[in-house]
């Protein structure tokens, strides 16, 4: 990731068409999260907690690496999908162009 540490806080570079690769990321997590057996998002779970299931299902799979304790927030959480996400695409998918 990367980052800058200013002050002792680090930056995160927002990524390009980080919203849509969220987004993606969801629905492609829903469908990862029912294969494996775990669940499934409901038309009622909100987006905050689509993305907080959906790291922690790959965090406990190993898939991404886990934030730091304690900063593990909800722009940093979209974040490291984005960047998951962004890795699963081909590099010439309309997501990863920028």
């Amino acid at each position: 990731m990367a980052a800058a540490a200013i002050e002792g806080k680090a930056i995160m570079k927002k990524l390009k068409n980080e919203a849509g690769l969220v987004k993606e990321a969801l629905r492609v997590g829903g469908i990862y999260a029912k294969k494996r057996g775990v669940g499934e998002f409901e038309s009622t779970d909100s987006a905050k907690e689509k993305v907080e299931f959906l790291y922690r299902l790959l965090v406990h799979d190993k898939l991404i690496q886990p934030l730091v304790k304690g900063q593990a927030d909800d722009p940093k959480r979209r974040h490291k999908l984005a960047l998951w996400m962004s890795k699963q695409l081909p590099g010439d998918h309309p997501l990863n162009q920028g």
